[in-house]
């Protein structure tokens, strides 16, 4: 109970108590696996804060507990019982059907589709970065956001669609141009997730069914735009359907050499999240998000895409042992760069975007100034008047040359 606050105070240490109950450890032997407390504010306003191990949640299941939440508050304060009805399925019934999925001919079938996808693949994915990497990885993060207005949007969702490809494969082979031109590798290999809920049933459970993808991308050869969204459509039709291998039990399968100051396969992921927002209201209820300037950097990038009613919100997580908020300020303000002329130019070579943001430009000197004359007299002039000081000198020696 925070009202014995003033009230301009009450918000803030609820903001205080719920980062602090986030960073508190989970014990996965005894459990439980979640935590729940309610901070009240005023007798109409209260801050939820749930915390769930990701072992037995994931993003989708956020949404369905919000949802259940709602559903549950509106039956029981009007005395009314629970109007879910109880699932088709339960967890275990999905984690006893993968076990039997994957057995071992499909597992191997699975596993040598991914073998040969990043068979030479380049280990490391080389960022430019502001300080040696720690021997052993970090996970300390923090984040920037931009908003890409609905206009552009739009004109990068219609150029997908004319391709037969999604807004989040433009998105994805726009940021692959990015990678490309900050590494100057041209064989690419990024990590984004996938819900898992290909059964109609479980996409009113609670649960983990999300699982990792590894896209590899060649940009070499110079491609124009719309041949290389071309390339990462494929790649990602096919590891859609190929997607059922658990990533860490296709780890298993692979076995890439470890470094424990890296995430193995990819250290850049790139998530778009499709997940509706909360439920702003109800009849008795209003709910809106409390964010927490909470960030957890699970790789060296993690790019985060939302759709909103006014544009495209992009969110970069990042290592802040590896990167300064500046860098990453100016790495957003590039990917938006791209994003503009790719929506104007999509047929262009990918070499020929700019990079350079406004703010850059502001640094650089102007390639159309015109340059003053050099204070220097010409050669020439220079060579005569030596001549008339020292005209006894030899000027020229020929050289003759024995092969």
């Amino acid at each position: 109970d925070l009202t014995h606050l003033f009230k301009q105070r009450r918000e803030a240490e609820a903001r205080h108590l719920a980062a602090r109950e986030s960073q508190c450890p989970i014990d996965l032997e005894k459990g439980p696996l979640f935590r729940a407390k309610l901070f009240r504010l005023d007798a109409q306003e209260h801050v939820l804060a749930l915390v769930v191990h990701h072992i037995a949640f994931d993003a989708w299941s956020a949404g369905v507990f919000v949802q259940e939440l709602v559903a549950i508050y509106e039956a029981f304060s009007s005395d009314q019982p629970s109007p879910l009805p109880d699932p088709p399925i339960q967890y275990a019934d999905f984690a006893a059907w993968q076990r039997a999925s994957l057995r071992d001919t499909v597992l191997e079938r699975e596993a040598a589709y991914w073998k040969q996808q990043l068979e030479g693949a380049p280990p490391v994915l080389e960022l430019p970065g502001d300080r040696k990497r720690p021997r052993e990885q970090t996970h300390c993060g923090a984040s920037q956001t931009m908003l890409l207005p609905s206009s552009l949007a739009e004109a990068l969702r219609t150029l997908g669609k004319r391709e037969g490809a999604t807004l989040f494969m433009t998105m994805l082979a726009a940021f692959k141009i990015l990678l490309y031109r900050l590494t100057g590798q041209n064989d690419l290999v990024v990590g984004t997730p996938v819900a898992g809920r290909s059964w109609p049933e479980t996409e009113g459970l609670l649960g983990v069914f999300l699982n990792n993808l590894s896209l590899r991308t060649d940009l070499s050869g110079n491609p124009k735009f719309l041949k290389l969204l071309g390339r990462v459509r494929a790649t990602s039709l096919g590891a859609y359907d190929h997607q059922q291998v658990p990533f860490e039990k296709l780890l298993e399968e692979l076995r890439p050499d470890r470094d424990p100051s890296r995430t193995p396969i990819f250290q850049v992921f790139f998530n778009m999240i499709l997940i509706d927002d909360l439920p702003t209201a109800s009849s008795e209820l209003g709910v809106y998000p409390f964010d927490l300037d909470i960030a957890q950097a699970n790789f060296d990038l993690t790019v985060y895409l939302r759709q909103a009613n006014e544009g495209i919100q992009v969110r970069f997580t990042y290592n802040v042992d590896l990167f300064d908020e500046e860098r990453i300020a100016e790495m957003l303000a590039q990917y938006r760069q791209l994003l503009d002329q790719i929506a104007s130019s999509p047929e262009r070579p990918i070499a020929s975007y700019s990079l350079v943001t406004p703010a850059a430009r502001s640094l650089l000197p102007d390639p159309h100034a015109v340059l003053a004359e050099p204070p220097q007299p010409l050669a020439t002039e220079m060579f005569a008047s030596w001549v008339e000081l020292t005209p006894e000198q030899v000027a020229l020696t020929p050289v003759s040359y024995t092969h």
